[in-house]
């Protein structure tokens, strides 16, 4: 390089890049190195399917590349949820759409819009194409859709929506849905985050599907990393408006879903079996820790309502987050604390089997100095 030149001496990065932190994962382990039960990342405490398993143990060519289309597993999703195939785009988990849905629609100079506490990769989608990231105030941890219609301007070009949300579990039922999306601009994507959709009741859907079924501008992503328990193997998928897919398969990988994935993704969505018994194992337990986490509420413990597979625990008294993260490690245990999402007086507990929330209810009740 020449003694003059005014070019920097490497290579450097762009500004909105610069704004990026990086999504943190749950721990596994504690700060001793010692391995932890991980309550911490939402996964599903009975595994997954058996048939799913069985389609992973089967033979296949690892020289191969996977069918870049995912066309028998878009079919049997087609199939599952009468949505027609072409109306289907699957990923690498759904946080590859969810980026995707940002750098498509969204750059510099716009907005992406979310309601505060929401899934923290919404703040990194919109920095990653240069857009700048926007909360509206929340409503006791939840959305509020008045604050999100309110927080819209000329520049917003996108809302994302967790429901239920993560990492509050909080829930918008189908009316407000269709409120929010009638309050939009038709030229604002409005992206559902159904991560945890399929933990509902079936009288708790939010009309997300019917919504993407009509609308130009309203995209539903989901995951198999959750329910059904295939975190592992990255599988996603996206339904909206035929311009919508089209647009994610062009900046999508073109091989973004491993062959095992998909084989193991269709043999999951066929065992109705065990979606209904992870789906009331939670109900169950959930249910019962936040009783427990109520039971502490003259101490300042307080569970915000949850139709996810986890609850968030606000610590409003004398006890500490920090304190309880500490004593549920010591106890052989990892959950989320969230201090980088303004949430440093919570944790996020995932729900897992009996024993485990007995054993956390254990410790927290002994932090209150209730008897265990």
């Amino acid at each position: 390089m020449a003694h003059n030149d005014p070019r920097p001496a490497a290579p450097t990065m762009k500004p909105w890049i610069a704004g990026i932190h990086a999504y943190v994962p749950g721990k596994s382990t504690g700060a001793d190195g010692r391995k932890l039960v991980k309550l911490s990342a939402n996964e599903n405490p009975l595994g997954c399917s058996a048939q799913a398993l069985a389609a992973l143990a089967c033979d296949h060519t690892p020289a191969a590349y996977p069918d870049p289309d995912a066309t028998a597993l878009r079919a049997a999703l087609g199939r599952e949820h009468r949505i027609d195939p072409a109306r289907i785009v699957c990923g690498t988990g759904s946080d590859e759409l969810l980026n995707l849905a940002a750098q498509g629609f969204a750059g510099p100079g716009d907005e992406v819009l979310f309601s505060r506490y929401s899934f923290a990769v919404y703040d990194i989608a919109a920095r990653r194409c240069g857009a700048t990231p926007v909360e509206a105030p929340d409503a006791d941890f939840g959305a509020d859709v008045d604050a999100l219609l309110a927080a819209v301007t000329e520049r917003t070009r996108v809302v994302f929506l967790a429901n239920p949300n993560n990492p509050t579990g909080t829930y918008l039922p189908g009316t407000e849905i269709a409120r929010l999306h009638t309050g939009l601009p038709s030229d604002v994507l409005l992206v559902l985050d159904h991560a945890y959709a399929e933990y509902l009741e079936p009288e708790e859907v939010d009309g997300g599907f019917e919504l993407a079924a009509r609308a130009e501008n309203v995209l539903v992503t989901r995951t198999f990393s959750k329910i059904f328990g295939l975190a592992g193997e990255r599988i996603g998928w996206a339904t909206g408006a035929p311009r919508l897919i089209d647009v994610l398969n062009r900046i999508r990988g073109p091989f973004n879903v491993t062959a095992s994935g998909q084989r193991a993704a269709q043999a999951a969505l066929g065992d109705h079996a065990f979606l209904t018994r992870s789906r009331e194992a939670n109900r169950s337990e959930r249910t019962r820790f936040i009783q427990a986490i109520e039971a502490l509420g003259n101490h300042g413990l307080r569970a915000v309502p949850s139709k996810a597979n986890f609850v968030l625990v606000l610590f409003e008294g004398a006890v500490q987050a920090e304190t309880a993260l500490q004593a549920i490690g010591e106890a052989g245990y990892a959950v989320r604390h969230l201090p980088g999402q303004g949430l440093p007086q919570a944790l996020r507990i995932t729900i897992g089997t009996p024993q485990q929330m007995d054993d956390i209810a254990a410790v927290l009740r002994r932090l209150c100095g209730e008897a265990s």
